[in-house]
């Protein structure tokens, strides 16, 4: 089904995220035939734009050239939309995104209040979709909150994660919630542990000055990794709509036990990538970057043992780890089952055996690999672990659909499920927000090294080692 009529606008459309993200997302779209019948685009931007851009987007463009805090950028731009519901048809609905620098989200939420652009519902839709990071700590997130509501209503913001529209992510709701040999081990009984690993093998290139006011924790952990967990671990909801599934993911983050100084200092740590070698070539360390201070205290990695304190998960330890310059981007989730009670075989003969153990793979390759126990052919009984892969290429004979193509659709839909609410945003700061404060202590928290290329530092190891696991080979 088609989103209604409408006009699209992106401010900062003259930016690497329109030109990489979102022009090819709506080309595709429009190529599917899943555009609004009736369908503009406005960009808007300070700077000149590349009009090839949206120029395969099957869509009027047009260009609004001026600075966001002006209100004659806002009259401009009323002009143009009202230009383009009468020649066009978008019936005065309007899809807002924002892919401009998260300083001046607010600026710019003030500037469509006061020129009265997000619209009378009696008339047509307003929404926006805002750009992550949402805040820098729990105290930001809150003002933005309270800037954004003034303008637009809760059910009309649109936070979005990439990771929220891939494939697999949400597949996860279906592996949980459509099989039934799957949800009666998925808890504390059956499960050990849970492994998530968010891996870049890039480094921060030209995002240097962003990276040093965000860092690992700030930048991936808050947001991409915690919806994942929270979607992992939640509840099963009411129903899979915006609401069930959003409630329960708020019901999980609220359970994650937020750590005190001492505990952050235990099961925390974080590092920083040196000079190194990533697929056989030499990489330059964090501090000799673009836009970093020769000094930088700045996580490029961190890893986190957390726990879930609710009836399911109590006891279940949740590693979590991510990081650039690795020595290969990997994605993915894995739930390592108990071992069994006792092994009948001789020790000799299940040398290979390891734990059961079901991984999500997130990115590049997406699918579901189920590690279990094999008999290895032959005449003596060795056993050894195996795996049954489920590629999504090669089961539905396509790749899946880019996650922004999904949540740009979503959004101009007005389907809400796959973005977050405001009250998932704050309590992840809370679980962020005294790690970072931990770490203002100087001397307390030391920061390590690791050698761009390599898994991370020996610290992170040691993390796993002290409860008796290591991280997954990837």
């Amino acid at each position: 089904m088609r989103p209604e009529n409408q006009v699209l606008v992106v401010f900062g459309s003259s930016g690497d995220l329109a030109r990489r993200k979102l022009a090819p997302a709506l080309e595709e779209l429009g190529e599917q035939g899943r555009l609004p019948e009736r369908f503009a685009i406005v960009g808007l931007g300070r700077a000149e734009m590349d009009p090839e851009v949206f120029a395969g987007v099957d869509a009027p463009f047009h260009y609004v050239r001026g600075d966001y805090g002006e209100a004659s950028t806002y009259k401009e731009l009323g002009e143009v939309l009202a230009k383009l519901d009468e020649e066009v048809g978008t019936a005065a609905n309007r899809t807002f995104y924002l892919a401009i620098p998260p300083q001046i989200f607010s600026v710019v939420v003030g500037g469509l209040g006061e020129a009265g652009l997000a619209g009378d519902p009696a008339d047509g839709f307003a929404r926006v979709v805002v750009e992550k990071p949402y805040g820098h700590d729990l105290e930001s997130a809150k003002a933005l909150d309270e800037c954004v509501h003034a303008v637009f209503g809760e059910n009309d913001v649109y936070r979005i994660d990439h990771y929220l529209g891939k494939e697999t992510v949400q597949n996860v709701l279906a592996l949980r919630f459509a099989n039934a040999i799957f949800e009666p081990i998925w808890n504390r009984r059956f499960v050990d542990h849970v492994q998530i690993t968010v891996a870049e093998s890039v480094g921060v290139g030209h995002r240097g000055g962003f990276y040093e006011e965000a860092g690992a924790l700030r930048d991936i952990v808050q947001n991409h990794v915690l919806q994942v967990l929270a979607l992992t671990a939640m509840e099963p909801p009411a129903s899979i709509d915006s609401q069930g599934i959003r409630d329960e993911k708020v019901k999980l983050l609220r359970a994650v036990d937020v750590m005190s100084p001492e505990e952050v200092a235990a099961n925390v740590v974080r590092a920083q990538y040196d000079e190194g070698l990533v697929e056989g070539s030499k990489v330059a360390g964090y501090r000799s970057e673009e836009g970093v201070a020769p000094d930088s205290e700045t996580e490029t990695y961190v890893a986190l043992r957390l726990s879930v304190d609710n009836w399911r998960w109590a006891g279940v330890p949740f590693y979590v780890r991510t990081g650039k310059r690795l020595p290969r981007r990997v994605t993915e989730v894995a739930l390592q089952f108990t071992r069994v009670p006792h092994l009948p075989f001789a020790a000799a003969l299940s040398r290979g055996l390891g734990p059961n153990a079901l991984v999500l793979r997130i990115q590049p390759d997406e699918g579901i690999t189920l590690r279990f126990g094999v008999k290895v052919p032959g005449q003596s009984f060795e056993v050894r672990s195996a795996s049954m892969d489920m590629d999504y290429d090669e089961e539905f004979g396509s790749e899946p659909a880019e996650a922004y193509e999904r949540l740009l659709l979503d959004a101009m839909a007005g389907d809400p499920t796959l973005f977050i609410r405001s009250d998932e945003v704050h309590q992840a700061w809370r679980i962020v927000e005294p790690v970072l404060d931990a770490w203002q202590v100087k001397g307390d928290f030391p920061l390590c090294r690791y050698s761009a290329g390599t898994w991370g530092p020996r610290d992170a190891d040691l993390l796993l080692a002290r409860d008796g696991h290591r991280w997954r080979e990837l």
